[in-house]
């Protein structure tokens, strides 16, 4: 077998439908394997950048890898604002490229290029991957295919790499000879005691509290946690606040939705979050999106707590904000240490709290009345309420970066079973046209998916 078909076989037998392509004269083997495999097929794009992006809107959805494919340099090099998107929101996917023959690679990084189209991409992605790696060994495919596929699904995801040269492409190998690698000894283990011991401090802080909330961010989605927090969010019956990554989590029509938060504020306009007296954020790092630009000012009379999978994110000292106690766990393995310690326990009474956020969420909603008068044009906010009025709640909406996810943040109101997905982190405009592209392969005919871009965006990509 042609290591090739190998590559292309082990993405099917793992679920991958559509691998998103460019194709050049270095990955040409890999675009000829689709042929022999009747199981997954290749979408051709416009531009690396767009298969990316699609490859993107295709992991968010199928909550399965996504995959791209593109040449060598500058087809990698494209790839660069594709895979800072999977890095920054968390986005499990694979880009590979073809690399030029080995016999014309440059011997050494002294020397800048020898073969056509010839880059170091991988010194290029790295900062940006879980993990980058030029496969030069043919029989070493297996091991750097399942290390990169289980490192990008595990823990924290994100973006891995692979860069392997077109004569390795063509190689034969034997698969019942090759030697993979064992994920038992790349399993992370969480401090249960500890979470549990955390959980104690945090209910104590909860019976004596008069105005909690609960922040909930994307990294509970991460964890496929989406049906236990709203089960915890009904037990506990508190304000929730999603972050930007969530809107879809904590959708608008949830009862103990409080409104949105961060520097461009939404429903609510923050009041509910800087008045709580104690908030627990789950799969959120707490950004400068959300503080604002005196992030000491953020929820200034709460206690803080904070539950996160990424252990770096727990050091106090490097957090922007510092919070009080944070607890690094799994969102789903919290959420359920959570539930057990809940049952059966009796919880306060935060009705007159939540009828207060619900004032000010009502209050401060930023799309008003004046706004669907009839005049020349149409307000975009307007049109964006209605548009969120008018789709269904298993519908998908892929929205755009810039200015114009601002507007739809502040406008479109999700509903509980709709998928609402963007690029939060890197935010490049054009985004939404491919990222919907790739949702739409995952969505087939039995949902709608919308896409909301902006001119500017538009012409980005």
């Amino acid at each position: 077998m042609k290591l090739a078909d190998y590559i292309i076989n082990y993405l099917s037998e793992i679920g991958v439908k559509e691998v998103f392509v460019v194709y050049g004269a270095a990955n040409g083997s890999l675009i000829d394997a689709f042929t022999r495999n009747d199981n997954i097929r290749y979408v051709a794009t416009m531009h690396e950048q767009g298969a990316g992006f699609a490859a993107e809107g295709y992991a968010k959805v199928s909550k399965n890898i996504g995959v791209a494919i593109a040449t060598s340099g500058p087809g990698g090099m494209n790839f660069v604002t594709s895979v800072g998107n999977c890095f920054y929101d968390s986005v499990p996917c694979l880009f590979i490229t073809g690399q030029i023959k080995t016999k014309y690679m440059r011997p050494d990084e002294s020397i800048r290029q020898i073969g056509f189209q010839e880059t170091d991409i991988i010194s290029v992605v790295k900062p940006l991957t879980k993990y980058a790696k030029l496969v030069e060994d043919p029989n070493s495919i297996k091991y750097e295919l399942q290390k990169a596929i289980y490192l990008a699904k595990n823990g924290r995801p994100g973006p891995v790499f692979l860069d392997i040269p077109i004569d390795v492409q063509k190689e034969d190998i034997q698969p019942d000879e090759l030697i993979g690698f064992d994920e038992e000894l790349e399993e992370v283990c969480y401090n249960t005691k500890r979470v549990e011991q955390q959980i104690d401090h945090f209910l104590e802080d909860l019976s004596n509290a008069k105005r909690p909330c609960l922040m909930i961010g994307g990294g509970v989605r991460l964890a496929n946690a989406e049906k236990e927090i709203l089960e915890l969010a009904r037990i506990l019956k508190i304000p929730c606040f999603p972050t930007w990554n969530a809107l879809d989590i904590i959708a608008s029509n949830f009862e103990y939705y409080g409104g949105r938060i961060g520097t461009y504020g939404g429903a609510g306009r923050n009041f509910g979050v800087q008045n709580s007296d104690l908030l627990l954020a789950i799969g959120s790092r707490i950004s400068g999106r959300i503080t604002g630009g005196e992030p000491h000012l953020f929820a200034r009379g709460a206690k803080k707590y904070m539950v996160d999978v990424d252990a770096p994110a727990m050091q106090r000292k490097l957090q922007q904000l510092p919070f009080d106690e944070c607890i690094l766990s799994d969102a789903k393995l919290f959420i359920r240490l959570m539930l057990e310690k809940i049952k059966g326990r009796e919880l306060p009474d935060y009705s007159k709290w939540n009828d207060r956020v619900t004032e000010w969420k009502v209050k401060y909603d930023p799309v008003t009345k004046d706004m669907y008068e009839a005049s020349q044009y149409i307000h975009p906010y307007a049109f964006l309420r209605i548009l969120s009025e008018e789709m269904g709640p298993n519908d998908i909406l892929a929205g755009d970066c810039g200015g114009n996810i601002v507007a739809i943040n502040h406008s479109f109101e999700t509903k509980t079973g709709q998928h609402y997905f963007t690029n939060n982190g890197n935010s490049p405009m054009g985004f939404s046209f491919a990222g919907a592209m790739g949702a739409a392969f995952v969505a087939g005919e039995t949902q709608n998916v919308v896409c909301v871009i902006g001119d500017g965006g538009m012409n980005m990509n």
